[in-house]
Order: C-alpha cells, then sequence, then structure tokens
C-alpha cells in the first residue's frame, strides 16, 4: 500500500472501529452510504479561526464523524485564514480507524519543467526572492485532490454538505484583528500583484479588523468543488486560470501539472513512545522522523526521570535535537532520499547519537554531522485537529509555505498559490525561509515532492486518543512533541500541555530559541550549560483535541495564534457555542 496512487486504489471498503485521520479529510460517498447519519455523541475542535472551527462543529452536530468534520474546517480555513488554509497549496493526512494505520501525502510537487538550477543565477548564486514570490516559487498544488480523496474513504456525510460551510463563508465574512494584523504585515507582498491586492488590499492598504469581505468567485470555485470534486479545479477553465496566474507571474506551471497531480497514500510512521502508540507522516515529511529520533534518545537518556521544566530537562531536548535536525540534512522525497527511519531509528543509531550527548554541556553544532553510512548507524502553515465521540481523530496541516505564499492570486477562482518551492533546496547547503541547512535528497527536480516539517500527529493509549498538530515552518516538529510529551510522560492536561513555554534548536544555525514566557533563572543555567539563548515571543501554535478513556472530549486550542476552539454538545447543546472563551 505504500507509495500507491490513489488512482490505482478504486475500491471503496468500510472500516470498523475508531478512525484517527492525521492532516486532512476524507471524500464524496459516505463509506457504508446506505447508512443514515447519526449524530456524533460528542466532538472536539481546535484550529486557527473562530469561524473555521464553527464549521467544524456546524458539521459534527449534524450528525457528521471526524473526518467529515476536519475537512469542513480545512475548507472553511481556506476562505477566513488565507495566509495558510488553502486550495492552492498542500498537506498531509495520517489515519488510524480500528487496527489500519495509513498515511495521505497530498504535499506539492514541482512542475514538469522544474529544473535542479532554477533560482540559481549564471554565476551559481540564488536569485532573491525567486523561490519566494512570484509565479516561479509555485508548486502542483496538491489540497484540492487531497481534501476529497480523505474525505472519499473516510467521510460519513455527503460530499457537498460538507463543502457548504465554506461557501457560505466565502459568500461574506468578518475579518478578525489576527487577520487584519496578518495583511498588515504582509501588505508589500499583497501589493506586489494586483489581482491580489484587488482582493486583500484595495486602494492600496491592507483591509482592517471588522470588515466584511465578500468572495464571490471562491464561493463559485467551492461550490462547483462541492458539485463535481476535485475536476472542478483541476481541469477545464478553472486549470486554466491556475496555469495563466503562476505563468504570467514568471512562474512554469501547466494544465497538464495540475490535471496529472495525485495523491499517494503511504506507510505512516508509527513508533512506541512512553507506553503510547504514536502515528505522524513519514517522508516527504521530516516532522514524523524527528519526532521518533527525539523520544527514542530521551527514553535512552531517561528524560522522564527530570522534573517538569527544569534546566536538565531542556538541555537533553535541545540536545536531542540537535542531532535530530543534523539527521534531516539527508532526508528528502522518498524516491531520492539518502536516509530514512530504517537508518535513523535503528537502534544501534540511537544508542550511538544518545551516548554522544553530555548530560551537563551542549555540543557545538559543528562537531554533530549527519548519519552516514561510515557511522556504526508560513512561516506559514495552519494545523487543526478533531476527535468526537468514538475515538475517531484528525490532526491536519496544510501550508502555502509563506504567509499568504508566492503572492499570487487566481483572480478567475480568489485562491491564493503556494511558493512552496523554498522548501527545496533551492541551493543545497544554504539555508532556506527557516534557515534549514538542506543537501542534496532535497534539490529541485520536476514531479518531486518538496521535503516538509510538517507533523500531524495521533497518539493513543487504550480508548485515550490524542490529535495534535502545530504551523511553524521548522519549529512545527519541536513545537509538537513538546506537547505530546507534556500529556505522554507528566500527564498534563492538554491545555496544560499547549500553555507551558517552548523552546528550539535546529542544529543549523547552533542557537537555542526560547519563548520570552519562560523563567529566567532556567534561561540562565541554559546559558551556562553552553546554549546562545535567543528569545523570541512565541515558537508554534499547536492546536489540540483528546477524548479521555472515558468518552470525555476536550478542546485546548493555542492561544499564542489565537486560536479557537468548540466542543459539542456544548452544556447549552448549541451546534455553535464554544468551549471557553470565543477567540478573536
Amino acid at each position: 500500500m505504500s507509495q500507491t496512487p490513489i488512482r490505482a486504489r478504486l475500491s471503496r471498503r468500510c472500516i470498523p472501529g475508531p478512525c484517527l485521520v492525521l492532516l486532512a479529510l476524507f471524500s464524496t460517498a459516505p463509506c457504508g452510504a446506505a447508512d443514515a447519519p447519526r449524530a456524533a455523541a460528542a466532538g472536539a475542535v481546535a484550529s486557527a479561526a473562530p469561524l473555521a472551527s464553527d464549521a467544524g462543529v456546524e458539521i459534527l452536530a449534524a450528525g457528521g464523524n471526524a473526518a467529515d468534520a476536519a475537512v469542513a474546517v480545512a475548507l472553511a480555513l481556506a476562505v477566513v485564514h488565507p495566509q495558510a488554509g488553502n486550495l492552492g497549496g498542500g498537506g498531509f493526512a495520517v489515519v488510524r480507524m480500528g487496527g489500519e494505520v495509513a498515511a495521505l501525502d497530498f504535499r506539492e510537487t514541482a512542475p514538469a519543467a522544474a529544473t535542479h538550477d532554477m533560482f540559481l543565477d549564471a554565476t551559481g548564486t540564488p536569485r532573491p526572492d525567486a523561490s519566494l514570490v512570484g509565479g516561479l516559487a509555485v508548486g502542483v498544488p496538491g489540497s484540492p485532490a487531497g481534501l476529497h480523496e480523505l474525505h472519499r474513504r473516510f467521510g460519513r456525510l455527503p460530499w457537498q454538505q460538507v463543502v457548504a460551510p465554506a461557501v457560505r463563508l466565502a459568500e461574506g465574512f468578518t475579518v478578525t484583528e489576527r487577520l487584519a494584523t496578518e495583511l498588515a504585515a504582509e501588505r508589500e507582498l499583497l501589493t506586489r500583484f494586483s489581482a491580489t491586492a484587488a482582493v486583500w488590499a484595495p486602494a492600496g492598504s491592507p483591509i482592517g479588523a471588522g470588515s466584511t469581505v465578500r468572495l464571490p468567485r471562491l464561493a463559485a470555485s467551492l461550490r462547483d468543488y462541492g458539485a463535481r470534486g476535485p475536476s472542478a479545479l483541476t481541469s477545464g477553465p478553472a486549470a486554466s486560470a491556475i496555469a495563466a496566474a503562476a505563468t504570467a507571474s514568471g512562474g512554469v506551471l501547466t494544465v497538464q501539472d495540475i490535471g496529472g497531480y495525485r495523491p499517494v497514500w503511504r506507510d505512516p510512521l508509527r513508533f512506541r513512545a512512553f507506553g503510547w502508540d504514536v502515528a505522524s507522516m513519514p517522508l516527504p515529511s521530516s516532522g514524523g522522523i524527528i519526532l521518533a529520533e527525539t523520544c527514542g534518545l530521551l527514553e535512552r537518556l531517561r528524560w522522564s526521570t527530570h522534573p517538569a521544566g527544569s534546566p536538565e530537562r531542556l538541555h537533553l531536548l535541545a540536545e536531542a535535537w540537535r542531532r535530530a535536525f543534523a539527521d534531516r540534512f539527508l532526508l528528502g522525497d522518498p524516491a531520492t532520499t539518502l536516509a530514512g527511519p530504517e537508518q535513523l531509528l535503528a537502534a544501534p543509531w540511537l544508542d550511538a547519537r544518545a551516548a554522544g550527548i553530555d548530560r551537563e554541556r551542549a555540543t557545538p553544532s559543528t562537531r554533530v554531522q549527519p548519519w552516514s553510512h561510515a557511522r556504526p548507524e508560513s512561516t506559514e502553515t495552519t494545523h487543526l485537529s478533531v476527535v468526537d465521540g468514538a475515538g475517531d481523530a484528525v490532526a491536519i496541516t496544510t501550508t502555502l509555505n509563506g504567509s499568504f505564499g508566492s503572492g499570487v492570486l487566481v483572480p478567475e477562482l480568489q485562491i491564493l498559490l503556494n511558493n512552496e518551492m523554498d522548501d527545496f533546496a533551492t541551493s543545497p547547503g544554504r539555508p532556506n525561509l527557516y534557515g534549514l541547512i538542506q543537501g542534496e535528497a532535497n534539490a529541485v527536480g520536476p514531479g518531486k515532492r518538496m521535503l516538509s516539517s510538517m507533523s500531524p500527529t495521533v497518539a493513543w493509549r487504550g480508548r485515550d486518543v490524542l490529535a495534535l498538530g502545530s504551523p511553524g515552518g521548522s519549529r512545527i516538529p519541536t513545537a509538537t512533541v513538546q506537547v505530546l510529551l507534556a500529556v505522554l510522560v507528566d500527564g498534563a492536561t492538554i491545555r496544560d500541555a499547549v500553555a507551558r513555554p517552548r523552546i528550539h534548536h535546529q542544529w543549523q544555525p547552533d542557537e537555542l530559541l526560547a519563548e520570552e514566557s519562560l523563567d529566567g533563572a532556567t534561561r540562565v543555567a541554559l546559558g551556562e550549560r553552553g546554549h546562545r539563548v535567543t528569545l523570541k515571543p512565541r515558537l508554534g501554535e499547536v492546536h489540540a483535541v483528546r477524548r479521555v478513556a472515558e468518552g470525555r472530549v476536550e478542546s485546548a486550542p493555542d492561544l499564542r495564534g489565537p486560536g479557537a476552539g468548540g466542543v459539542y454538545p456544548s452544556p447549552g447543546h448549541s451546534p455553535s457555542a464554544r468551549q471557553g472563551t470565543r477567540l478573536e
């Protein structure tokens, strides 16, 4: 089943038991279509936007399952959270349903005309912004086909009903303070292209909070998508419009690229950590490998014996990441990667990595090298999590890469296009948008899938189920694993786990990022161990949901965003009610 294009998988099977989906949604005809939809006994949603979380709660109340609700949230985010929610980008999905765990890769791919040195000038020097702004930065979008495929396999409600909340929102929604702030921050990008400016920065000024945005062409596109599925966006006039928008701004994307895109089912990356089963995304995501390698090293270092939040714990965590991110240098598209879980998660390699960690002093990153055969062995992304009363769970991470992607908007569809080509090693050995140093395994090539850090994750122990993930580029896996460890090791509630201060290390540059909320004495202690500590206002934005063993569901949106959460039924049994304070 690994690396199988979905067009080769025509059978549709009903899979009994609880379902956990990672990173995306599933499709048109419900599994067991003869069965009448039943109202979900309960459900919880956490996402980046209040209106998107409302869409998920609405679908749960209508009898949808976690997959239906997650698709509805993802499509709503494509409307009200345009800096990352999308139909012009891509994402990942990991699914657990009963005894089956599967992963769906709907990551963007490089256009057929892409070349190894397409972002370099004649001297071999990277061309400024070429992989970040404009049509050349655009990869082949995977979201239209990916979201539909996930719903096709696991959804319960009719596809059109799941798309309907996003259609309504595109007909008119109110801009939040968060969206207004991010529009203002990206004014230069948004005004660079006239079609983009006409929608998001009319008269040169980004739209302000409290304004009503109406996107009639996006609403029509979504309505057609609900009626016809992916072909509404990947063929005919829509595909021509997407290709034309990219090529008009210097790109090489074609109608053939768009129509030929296929999601791929892959074997998920599964591992055991601190008594829990965990499933995360395999290559072309590095996130699952980083999570698994981190947990493997920490178990060997008896990390759980140190107090929560202590300098000892944070030091060992940073040293584990230093080594996991060094190994990331070798990763890429599964067809070209120089290493994988077979090498990096092998017991001898983890033993050797753990043995090289000094419990008292930071190891300079120049002394930490990637795995090799010679050894013994958008910023902008958005995440949502959904769980229902049956224990079905969905963790979805989708992205345009940078905030508002390439800045290119398709005027006929009012869809923003990604700038995912920068996730390749556009110049191997040089840092990308997130400061990551990447190797030849992730070099640009036609049809290749660029390496990602997205880490949608589901963990379970008995009837206890947790779904979580984060945006944040290279900070995604480190933010995700810190929340995961707080629950698995400390037994923290998901709200407490999400609220705890975070740190981050990614091998290069050799610095330890720490949130400003981290205790001053702890920061000093880390400095005394040799870490160069740099303060940041926030690291990641983890949205988590949980179904505890006795059947209660919980939502923990990240207040750093701020995110928005909801549960169904609420105390008043109103489908649109929120758990906790509504976050704008």
